[in-house]
Protein backbone atom coordinates (compact mmCIF):
# COMPACT_ATOMS: atom_id res chain seq x y z
CA UNK A 1 0.00 0.00 0.00
CA UNK A 2 1.27 3.63 -1.12
CA UNK A 3 1.27 6.00 1.42
CA UNK A 4 -0.10 9.60 0.39
CA UNK A 5 -1.12 13.03 2.29
CA UNK A 6 -4.47 13.97 1.33
CA UNK A 7 -5.72 17.77 2.82
CA UNK A 8 -9.62 17.42 3.23
CA UNK A 9 -12.08 20.26 4.46
CA UNK A 10 -14.95 19.77 6.66
CA UNK A 11 -16.89 21.10 9.69
CA UNK A 12 -17.68 19.46 12.75
CA UNK A 13 -19.23 20.26 15.72
CA UNK A 14 -17.32 19.83 18.80
CA UNK A 15 -18.45 20.91 22.60
CA UNK A 16 -15.71 22.43 24.54
CA UNK A 17 -15.71 22.47 28.29
CA UNK A 18 -17.02 25.74 28.16
CA UNK A 19 -19.99 24.99 26.40
CA UNK A 20 -20.86 22.45 28.80
CA UNK A 21 -20.56 24.49 31.55
CA UNK A 22 -23.26 27.00 29.86
CA UNK A 23 -25.52 24.82 29.32
CA UNK A 24 -25.49 23.32 32.93
CA UNK A 25 -26.25 26.51 34.25
CA UNK A 26 -28.71 27.85 31.55
CA UNK A 27 -31.00 24.82 32.59
CA UNK A 28 -30.47 25.36 36.26
CA UNK A 29 -33.41 26.76 38.52
CA UNK A 30 -32.37 29.87 40.80
CA UNK A 31 -31.79 27.53 43.56
CA UNK A 32 -29.22 25.24 42.01
CA UNK A 33 -27.54 28.33 40.41
CA UNK A 34 -27.37 29.85 44.46
CA UNK A 35 -26.15 26.06 45.24
CA UNK A 36 -23.59 26.12 42.22
CA UNK A 37 -22.61 29.26 42.72
CA UNK A 38 -21.28 29.12 46.17
CA UNK A 39 -19.66 25.57 45.61
CA UNK A 40 -17.39 27.52 42.90
CA UNK A 41 -16.50 30.18 45.70
CA UNK A 42 -14.86 27.68 48.22
CA UNK A 43 -13.26 25.56 45.43
CA UNK A 44 -11.88 28.86 43.38
CA UNK A 45 -9.42 31.09 44.96
CA UNK A 46 -9.65 33.57 42.79
CA UNK A 47 -13.43 34.05 42.26
CA UNK A 48 -14.89 36.09 44.83
CA UNK A 49 -18.46 38.03 45.10
CA UNK A 50 -18.51 41.43 44.57
CA UNK A 51 -20.32 42.70 47.75
CA UNK A 52 -21.97 46.74 47.60
CA UNK A 53 -20.13 47.03 50.45
CA UNK A 54 -16.69 46.64 48.71
CA UNK A 55 -17.97 48.60 46.12
CA UNK A 56 -19.02 51.52 48.12
CA UNK A 57 -15.48 51.14 50.19
CA UNK A 58 -13.79 51.72 46.41
CA UNK A 59 -16.12 55.00 45.80
CA UNK A 60 -15.18 55.84 49.38
CA UNK A 61 -11.31 55.34 48.64
CA UNK A 62 -11.61 57.35 45.15
CA UNK A 63 -13.15 60.07 47.14
CA UNK A 64 -10.40 60.08 49.61
CA UNK A 65 -7.70 60.16 46.88
CA UNK A 66 -9.85 63.23 45.23
CA UNK A 67 -9.64 65.13 48.49
CA UNK A 68 -6.00 64.36 48.93
CA UNK A 69 -5.51 66.16 45.39
CA UNK A 70 -7.55 69.04 45.82
CA UNK A 71 -6.19 71.10 48.86
CA UNK A 72 -9.35 72.86 50.17
CA UNK A 73 -11.14 69.68 50.20
CA UNK A 74 -8.10 67.67 52.30
CA UNK A 75 -7.79 70.71 54.92
CA UNK A 76 -11.77 70.37 55.95
CA UNK A 77 -11.48 66.42 56.18
CA UNK A 78 -8.08 66.88 57.94
CA UNK A 79 -9.98 69.68 60.65
CA UNK A 80 -12.97 67.37 60.64
CA UNK A 81 -10.85 64.45 61.79
CA UNK A 82 -9.07 66.49 64.50
CA UNK A 83 -12.02 67.88 65.79
CA UNK A 84 -12.90 67.33 69.63
CA UNK A 85 -15.52 65.42 69.89
CA UNK A 86 -13.54 62.60 68.06
CA UNK A 87 -10.81 62.93 70.56
CA UNK A 88 -13.46 62.85 73.27
CA UNK A 89 -14.65 59.72 72.02
CA UNK A 90 -11.32 58.25 71.96
CA UNK A 91 -10.39 58.68 75.75
CA UNK A 92 -13.65 57.54 76.46
CA UNK A 93 -13.51 54.23 74.87
CA UNK A 94 -10.02 53.69 76.72
CA UNK A 95 -11.74 54.33 79.96
CA UNK A 96 -14.14 52.24 78.91
CA UNK A 97 -11.72 49.37 78.41
CA UNK A 98 -9.58 49.89 81.60
CA UNK A 99 -12.40 49.76 83.59
CA UNK A 100 -13.80 46.41 81.32
CA UNK A 101 -10.72 44.51 82.08
CA UNK A 102 -10.94 44.85 85.62
CA UNK A 103 -14.24 44.38 86.13
CA UNK A 104 -13.50 40.86 84.03
CA UNK A 105 -10.85 40.20 86.70
CA UNK A 106 -12.96 40.91 89.46
CA UNK A 107 -15.82 38.36 87.77
CA UNK A 108 -12.91 35.24 86.50
CA UNK A 109 -11.61 35.98 90.47
CA UNK A 110 -15.19 35.38 91.87
CA UNK A 111 -16.65 33.03 89.60
CA UNK A 112 -14.58 30.15 87.77
CA UNK A 113 -16.73 28.65 85.21
CA UNK A 114 -15.16 26.53 82.30
CA UNK A 115 -14.55 28.56 78.95
CA UNK A 116 -16.58 26.04 76.69
CA UNK A 117 -19.34 25.62 78.77
CA UNK A 118 -19.47 29.48 78.90
CA UNK A 119 -19.68 29.45 75.10
CA UNK A 120 -22.21 26.80 74.88
CA UNK A 121 -24.37 28.32 77.35
CA UNK A 122 -24.65 31.58 75.75
CA UNK A 123 -25.42 30.15 72.16
CA UNK A 124 -28.37 27.77 73.76
CA UNK A 125 -30.14 30.22 75.88
CA UNK A 126 -29.56 32.65 72.77
CA UNK A 127 -33.03 32.64 71.20
CA UNK A 128 -32.20 35.36 68.64
CA UNK A 129 -30.18 32.82 66.68
CA UNK A 130 -32.89 30.41 64.48
CA UNK A 131 -33.11 26.89 65.45
CA UNK A 132 -30.65 25.29 62.94
CA UNK A 133 -30.47 21.75 63.68
CA UNK A 134 -34.48 22.00 64.09
CA UNK A 135 -35.00 22.79 60.81
CA UNK A 136 -32.61 20.30 59.34
CA UNK A 137 -34.03 17.48 61.05
CA UNK A 138 -36.15 15.15 59.17
CA UNK A 139 -40.27 15.58 59.18
CA UNK A 140 -41.29 12.88 62.07
CA UNK A 141 -42.88 10.36 60.21
CA UNK A 142 -46.61 8.41 61.05
CA UNK A 143 -44.78 5.24 61.94
CA UNK A 144 -42.58 7.36 64.37
CA UNK A 145 -45.89 9.19 66.19
CA UNK A 146 -47.53 6.12 66.63
CA UNK A 147 -44.38 4.36 68.19
CA UNK A 148 -43.93 6.88 70.93
CA UNK A 149 -47.29 6.84 72.17
CA UNK A 150 -47.44 3.14 72.36
CA UNK A 151 -44.50 3.33 74.85
CA UNK A 152 -46.26 5.86 76.39
CA UNK A 153 -49.18 3.27 76.69
CA UNK A 154 -49.54 0.21 79.09
CA UNK A 155 -49.22 -2.96 77.22
CA UNK A 156 -48.51 -6.08 78.65
CA UNK A 157 -45.15 -8.09 76.43
CA UNK A 158 -47.73 -10.19 74.21
CA UNK A 159 -49.81 -6.82 73.62
CA UNK A 160 -46.90 -4.54 73.04
CA UNK A 161 -45.75 -7.40 70.04
CA UNK A 162 -48.92 -7.23 68.58
CA UNK A 163 -48.87 -3.27 68.79
CA UNK A 164 -45.51 -3.36 67.08
CA UNK A 165 -47.21 -5.44 64.41
CA UNK A 166 -50.29 -3.45 64.03
CA UNK A 167 -48.36 0.09 63.54
CA UNK A 168 -46.11 -1.52 60.61
CA UNK A 169 -49.13 -2.71 58.73
CA UNK A 170 -50.59 0.52 59.15
CA UNK A 171 -50.09 2.66 55.76
CA UNK A 172 -49.06 6.47 55.10
CA UNK A 173 -52.62 6.85 55.15
CA UNK A 174 -53.79 5.62 58.52
CA UNK A 175 -55.65 2.97 57.38
CA UNK A 176 -54.38 -0.84 58.18
CA UNK A 177 -53.35 -2.48 55.28
CA UNK A 178 -53.66 -5.99 56.30
CA UNK A 179 -56.12 -8.51 57.70
CA UNK A 180 -56.42 -8.87 61.60
CA UNK A 181 -56.26 -12.80 60.14
CA UNK A 182 -53.06 -11.88 58.78
CA UNK A 183 -51.10 -10.65 61.70
CA UNK A 184 -52.67 -13.37 64.10
CA UNK A 185 -50.94 -16.04 61.87
CA UNK A 186 -47.24 -14.07 61.21
CA UNK A 187 -47.40 -13.48 65.00
CA UNK A 188 -48.40 -17.12 65.90
CA UNK A 189 -45.36 -18.90 64.77
CA UNK A 190 -43.97 -17.08 68.27
CA UNK A 191 -46.91 -16.28 70.36
CA UNK A 192 -49.74 -18.42 70.67
CA UNK A 193 -53.04 -15.02 70.58
CA UNK A 194 -56.31 -15.64 68.91
CA UNK A 195 -57.86 -13.27 66.64
CA UNK A 196 -59.78 -11.44 69.57
CA UNK A 197 -56.44 -10.39 71.04
CA UNK A 198 -55.10 -8.76 68.01
CA UNK A 199 -58.42 -6.50 67.77
CA UNK A 200 -58.64 -5.71 70.85
CA UNK A 201 -55.13 -4.34 70.92
CA UNK A 202 -56.37 -2.62 67.67
CA UNK A 203 -58.84 -0.62 69.57
CA UNK A 204 -56.35 0.89 71.88
CA UNK A 205 -54.42 1.79 69.10
CA UNK A 206 -57.53 3.47 67.01
CA UNK A 207 -57.74 5.58 70.37
CA UNK A 208 -54.14 6.89 69.57
CA UNK A 209 -53.58 10.73 67.74
CA UNK A 210 -54.90 11.06 65.29
CA UNK A 211 -58.33 10.29 65.19
CA UNK A 212 -59.27 7.56 62.54
CA UNK A 213 -55.86 5.88 63.14
CA UNK A 214 -56.03 2.28 62.07
CA UNK A 215 -59.12 1.75 60.81
CA UNK A 216 -59.52 -0.99 58.30
CA UNK A 217 -61.81 1.18 55.58
CA UNK A 218 -63.30 4.62 54.77
CA UNK A 219 -66.60 3.56 56.97
CA UNK A 220 -65.02 2.76 59.84
CA UNK A 221 -62.30 6.02 59.89
CA UNK A 222 -65.14 8.19 59.71
CA UNK A 223 -67.12 6.40 62.48
CA UNK A 224 -64.04 6.35 64.48
CA UNK A 225 -63.92 10.56 64.18
CA UNK A 226 -67.56 11.15 64.76
CA UNK A 227 -67.69 9.31 67.71
CA UNK A 228 -65.16 11.52 68.99
CA UNK A 229 -67.54 14.65 68.71
CA UNK A 230 -69.70 15.82 71.30
CA UNK A 231 -72.72 14.18 72.02
CA UNK A 232 -74.61 17.04 71.46
CA UNK A 233 -73.33 17.67 67.99
CA UNK A 234 -76.61 18.18 65.90
CA UNK A 235 -77.63 15.58 63.54
CA UNK A 236 -74.50 13.43 65.29
CA UNK A 237 -76.55 10.03 65.21
CA UNK A 238 -77.68 10.74 61.31
CA UNK A 239 -74.12 11.72 60.71
CA UNK A 240 -73.67 7.89 61.89
CA UNK A 241 -76.40 6.56 60.07
CA UNK A 242 -74.75 8.11 56.70
CA UNK A 243 -70.91 6.69 57.53
CA UNK A 244 -72.05 3.11 56.79
CA UNK A 245 -70.42 1.60 53.61
CA UNK A 246 -74.09 1.10 51.47
CA UNK A 247 -74.74 4.71 52.32
CA UNK A 248 -71.19 5.95 51.61
CA UNK A 249 -71.38 4.33 48.52
CA UNK A 250 -74.60 6.13 47.67
CA UNK A 251 -72.93 9.34 48.67
CA UNK A 252 -70.09 8.86 46.07
CA UNK A 253 -72.49 8.35 43.28
CA UNK A 254 -74.50 11.21 44.08
CA UNK A 255 -77.48 9.24 44.15
CA UNK A 256 -79.78 11.17 46.78
CA UNK A 257 -82.91 9.93 46.13
CA UNK A 258 -82.62 6.21 47.91
CA UNK A 259 -80.15 7.85 50.74
CA UNK A 260 -82.87 10.05 51.81
CA UNK A 261 -85.09 7.16 51.96
CA UNK A 262 -82.56 5.58 53.78
CA UNK A 263 -81.59 8.09 56.28
CA UNK A 264 -85.68 9.14 56.00
CA UNK A 265 -83.98 12.56 56.31
CA UNK A 266 -85.26 15.87 53.86
CA UNK A 267 -83.45 17.29 51.51
CA UNK A 268 -82.04 20.66 53.92
CA UNK A 269 -81.33 18.29 56.80
CA UNK A 270 -79.66 15.62 54.60
CA UNK A 271 -77.22 18.74 53.04
CA UNK A 272 -76.27 19.01 56.85
CA UNK A 273 -75.47 15.83 57.53
CA UNK A 274 -73.03 15.78 54.79
CA UNK A 275 -71.35 18.61 55.63
CA UNK A 276 -70.84 17.00 59.16
CA UNK A 277 -69.12 14.30 56.90
CA UNK A 278 -67.03 16.58 54.52
CA UNK A 279 -65.28 18.47 57.60
CA UNK A 280 -63.80 14.71 58.87
CA UNK A 281 -60.21 13.47 57.12
CA UNK A 282 -60.63 11.45 54.92
CA UNK A 283 -56.89 9.92 55.20
CA UNK A 284 -55.75 10.47 59.29
CA UNK A 285 -52.69 9.78 58.55
CA UNK A 286 -51.46 12.65 56.18
CA UNK A 287 -52.36 15.22 59.04
CA UNK A 288 -49.13 14.01 60.73
CA UNK A 289 -46.34 13.02 57.97
CA UNK A 290 -45.31 16.30 57.31
CA UNK A 291 -43.33 17.50 54.19
CA UNK A 292 -40.69 19.73 53.40
CA UNK A 293 -41.83 22.78 51.71
CA UNK A 294 -40.08 23.24 48.58
CA UNK A 295 -39.40 27.19 48.15
CA UNK A 296 -40.09 29.07 44.28
CA UNK A 297 -37.58 31.50 43.95
CA UNK A 298 -38.20 33.79 40.93
CA UNK A 299 -35.63 34.57 38.21
CA UNK A 300 -37.77 37.06 36.74
CA UNK A 301 -39.45 39.89 38.21
CA UNK A 302 -42.24 41.94 36.20
CA UNK A 303 -43.62 44.86 36.97
CA UNK A 304 -45.53 47.84 34.73
CA UNK A 305 -43.37 50.84 34.28
CA UNK A 306 -44.86 54.21 32.84
CA UNK A 307 -47.69 51.85 31.36
CA UNK A 308 -45.66 49.43 29.86
CA UNK A 309 -44.76 45.98 31.42
CA UNK A 310 -40.82 45.38 31.58
CA UNK A 311 -39.14 42.06 32.93
CA UNK A 312 -35.74 42.58 35.04
CA UNK A 313 -33.65 39.94 36.40
CA UNK A 314 -33.83 39.54 40.58
CA UNK A 315 -31.07 40.86 41.97
CA UNK A 316 -30.82 37.84 44.98
CA UNK A 317 -30.94 35.22 42.48
CA UNK A 318 -27.14 35.36 41.36
CA UNK A 319 -24.69 37.69 43.04
CA UNK A 320 -21.98 39.71 41.15
CA UNK A 321 -18.88 37.93 40.97
CA UNK A 322 -15.18 38.84 39.81
CA UNK A 323 -11.85 37.63 39.96
CA UNK A 324 -9.96 38.20 43.03
CA UNK A 325 -6.89 41.25 41.81
CA UNK A 326 -4.66 39.99 45.08
CA UNK A 327 -4.06 36.34 43.61
CA UNK A 328 -4.43 38.06 40.22
CA UNK A 329 -1.39 40.09 40.64
CA UNK A 330 0.53 36.88 41.89
CA UNK A 331 0.47 35.53 38.25
CA UNK A 332 3.60 35.61 36.59
CA UNK A 333 4.30 35.06 32.79
CA UNK A 334 6.84 32.42 32.27
CA UNK A 335 6.82 30.96 35.85
CA UNK A 336 6.18 26.96 35.19
CA UNK A 337 6.18 26.52 38.96
CA UNK A 338 3.50 24.44 40.30
CA UNK A 339 1.67 27.46 42.15
CA UNK A 340 1.90 30.05 39.35
CA UNK A 341 0.12 26.94 36.91
CA UNK A 342 -2.31 26.08 39.40
CA UNK A 343 -3.38 30.30 39.56
CA UNK A 344 -3.49 30.14 35.71
CA UNK A 345 -5.73 27.22 35.79
CA UNK A 346 -7.89 28.73 37.90
CA UNK A 347 -7.73 32.07 36.86
CA UNK A 348 -9.33 30.43 33.42
CA UNK A 349 -11.57 28.59 35.28
CA UNK A 350 -13.17 31.62 37.01
CA UNK A 351 -13.23 33.87 33.53
CA UNK A 352 -14.86 30.90 32.01
CA UNK A 353 -17.56 30.58 34.77
CA UNK A 354 -17.91 34.56 34.94
CA UNK A 355 -18.87 34.18 31.05
CA UNK A 356 -20.97 31.20 31.51
CA UNK A 357 -23.21 32.99 34.12
CA UNK A 358 -23.53 36.41 32.17
CA UNK A 359 -24.64 34.00 29.14
CA UNK A 360 -27.41 32.29 31.11
CA UNK A 361 -28.79 35.71 32.28
CA UNK A 362 -28.65 37.39 29.39
CA UNK A 363 -30.32 34.12 27.59
CA UNK A 364 -32.85 34.21 30.52
CA UNK A 365 -33.86 38.15 30.14
CA UNK A 366 -34.04 38.07 26.07
CA UNK A 367 -36.31 34.99 26.18
CA UNK A 368 -38.30 36.67 29.68
CA UNK A 369 -39.14 39.84 27.58
CA UNK A 370 -39.72 38.03 24.56
CA UNK A 371 -42.99 36.42 26.01
CA UNK A 372 -43.70 39.32 28.39
CA UNK A 373 -44.29 41.31 25.08
CA UNK A 374 -46.22 38.43 23.34
CA UNK A 375 -47.94 37.76 26.24
CA UNK A 376 -49.00 41.61 27.75
CA UNK A 377 -53.07 41.29 27.45
CA UNK A 378 -52.34 37.98 29.79
CA UNK A 379 -50.73 40.83 32.56
CA UNK A 380 -53.48 43.34 31.83
CA UNK A 381 -56.43 41.07 31.65
CA UNK A 382 -55.59 37.62 33.08
CA UNK A 383 -55.52 33.84 32.23
CA UNK A 384 -58.48 34.62 29.70
CA UNK A 385 -56.19 36.63 27.26
CA UNK A 386 -53.37 34.46 27.65
CA UNK A 387 -52.52 34.31 23.40
CA UNK A 388 -51.24 31.41 21.88
CA UNK A 389 -47.13 30.96 22.04
CA UNK A 390 -44.99 27.58 21.01
CA UNK A 391 -41.25 27.93 21.94
CA UNK A 392 -40.53 27.96 17.85
CA UNK A 393 -42.02 31.53 18.31
CA UNK A 394 -39.58 32.65 20.57
CA UNK A 395 -37.38 30.88 19.46
CA UNK A 396 -37.34 32.93 15.94
CA UNK A 397 -37.10 36.44 17.83
CA UNK A 398 -34.22 35.50 20.17
CA UNK A 399 -32.21 33.59 17.11
CA UNK A 400 -31.94 30.72 19.31
CA UNK A 401 -32.62 26.78 19.16
CA UNK A 402 -36.02 25.79 20.53
CA UNK A 403 -34.04 23.38 22.53
CA UNK A 404 -31.65 26.14 24.06
CA UNK A 405 -35.98 27.83 24.69
CA UNK A 406 -36.67 24.73 26.44
CA UNK A 407 -33.67 24.64 28.74
CA UNK A 408 -34.17 28.73 29.81
CA UNK A 409 -38.25 27.94 30.73
CA UNK A 410 -38.00 24.93 32.57
CA UNK A 411 -37.59 25.35 36.67
CA UNK A 412 -37.62 29.13 35.79
CA UNK A 413 -39.92 31.61 37.55
CA UNK A 414 -41.25 34.89 36.96
CA UNK A 415 -42.83 37.24 39.56
CA UNK A 416 -45.72 39.02 38.43
CA UNK A 417 -48.89 41.27 39.59
CA UNK A 418 -50.57 38.22 39.32
CA UNK A 419 -48.67 35.53 41.16
CA UNK A 420 -46.13 33.49 40.48
CA UNK A 421 -45.45 31.17 36.97
CA UNK A 422 -43.29 29.29 35.86
CA UNK A 423 -42.01 30.50 32.21
CA UNK A 424 -43.49 27.30 30.64
CA UNK A 425 -47.13 28.41 32.00
CA UNK A 426 -47.25 30.93 29.06
CA UNK A 427 -46.78 28.49 26.30
CA UNK A 428 -49.96 26.99 25.19
CA UNK A 429 -51.35 25.28 21.97
CA UNK A 430 -54.39 27.32 19.77
CA UNK A 431 -57.51 26.36 19.26
CA UNK A 432 -59.32 27.48 16.07
CA UNK A 433 -62.04 29.90 16.24
CA UNK A 434 -65.21 30.93 13.79
CA UNK A 435 -63.45 33.88 12.53
CA UNK A 436 -60.54 32.05 11.45
CA UNK A 437 -57.92 33.28 14.12
CA UNK A 438 -56.76 31.61 17.22
CA UNK A 439 -57.21 31.38 20.67
CA UNK A 440 -54.93 29.69 23.62
CA UNK A 441 -55.44 26.87 25.64
CA UNK A 442 -55.04 28.55 28.26
CA UNK A 443 -57.73 31.05 27.77
CA UNK A 444 -60.26 28.01 26.63
CA UNK A 445 -58.88 26.49 30.34
CA UNK A 446 -60.13 29.42 31.98
CA UNK A 447 -63.19 30.12 29.96
CA UNK A 448 -64.30 26.04 31.55
CA UNK A 449 -63.42 27.12 35.13
CA UNK A 450 -65.30 30.00 35.34
CA UNK A 451 -68.51 28.48 33.27
CA UNK A 452 -68.05 25.58 36.04
CA UNK A 453 -67.56 28.33 39.24
CA UNK A 454 -70.67 29.46 37.73
CA UNK A 455 -72.81 26.80 37.82
CA UNK A 456 -76.02 25.68 39.55
CA UNK A 457 -74.51 23.23 42.18
CA UNK A 458 -78.52 21.07 41.71
CA UNK A 459 -78.06 21.21 37.83
CA UNK A 460 -74.19 21.49 36.82
CA UNK A 461 -73.08 22.21 33.32
CA UNK A 462 -71.89 19.11 31.22
CA UNK A 463 -69.08 18.91 28.93
CA UNK A 464 -71.71 19.18 25.85
CA UNK A 465 -73.06 21.98 27.13
CA UNK A 466 -69.99 23.92 27.73
CA UNK A 467 -68.88 23.04 24.41
CA UNK A 468 -71.69 24.74 23.08
CA UNK A 469 -70.80 27.91 25.24
CA UNK A 470 -67.73 28.37 23.84
CA UNK A 471 -68.76 27.80 20.06
CA UNK A 472 -71.33 30.58 20.38
CA UNK A 473 -68.40 32.25 21.80
CA UNK A 474 -67.12 31.72 18.30
CA UNK A 475 -63.95 28.83 20.07
CA UNK A 476 -64.95 25.61 18.17
CA UNK A 477 -63.63 22.82 20.48
CA UNK A 478 -65.23 19.36 20.91
CA UNK A 479 -66.85 17.67 24.18
CA UNK A 480 -63.82 15.11 23.82
CA UNK A 481 -61.50 18.40 24.15
CA UNK A 482 -63.30 20.07 26.71
CA UNK A 483 -63.53 16.77 29.07
CA UNK A 484 -59.50 16.80 28.48
CA UNK A 485 -59.02 20.42 29.80
CA UNK A 486 -61.34 20.04 32.57
CA UNK A 487 -59.14 16.80 33.91
CA UNK A 488 -56.29 18.44 33.81
CA UNK A 489 -57.89 21.12 36.04
CA UNK A 490 -58.73 18.45 38.66
CA UNK A 491 -62.40 19.74 38.09
CA UNK A 492 -64.62 16.24 38.37
CA UNK A 493 -67.50 15.69 35.82
CA UNK A 494 -71.02 16.83 36.28
CA UNK A 495 -72.16 13.92 37.45
CA UNK A 496 -69.91 13.99 40.67
CA UNK A 497 -70.63 17.90 41.00
CA UNK A 498 -74.46 17.52 41.54
CA UNK A 499 -75.28 18.65 44.83
CA UNK A 500 -78.09 18.84 46.69
CA UNK A 501 -79.52 21.79 47.20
Amino acid sequence: MKQSLDLRIGQHLTITPQLQQAIRLLQLSSVELQQEIQEVLESNPLLEENERDEEAAEAKGETDIAATENPDVAEETLTTYESEPMQATDISMENRTDESDSLDNDWADNFDYPAASTSSSSRSDDDSFPDIEARNSPPQSLHDHLLWQMQMTVFSDNDKQIALALIDAINEDGYLACTLEEIQQALSKNLPIEVDEVEAVLHQIQNFDPIGVGARNLSECLQLQLKMLSLDTPHLKAALALATPENLSLLANRDYVPLRRNLKLPAEELQLVIEIIQRLNPRPGNSVTSSQASYVVPDIIVKKVRGVWRADLNPDVSPKLRVNRHYEKMIHRGDSSADNRYLQDQLQQARWFIKSLSSRNETLLKVARTIVDRQRAFFDHGAEAMKPLVLHDVAEVVTMHESTISRVTTNKYMLTPRGIFELKYFFSSHVSTADGGTCSATAIRQLIKKLVESETPAKPISDSKIAETLSKQGINVARRTVAKYRESMKIPPSSQRKSLV
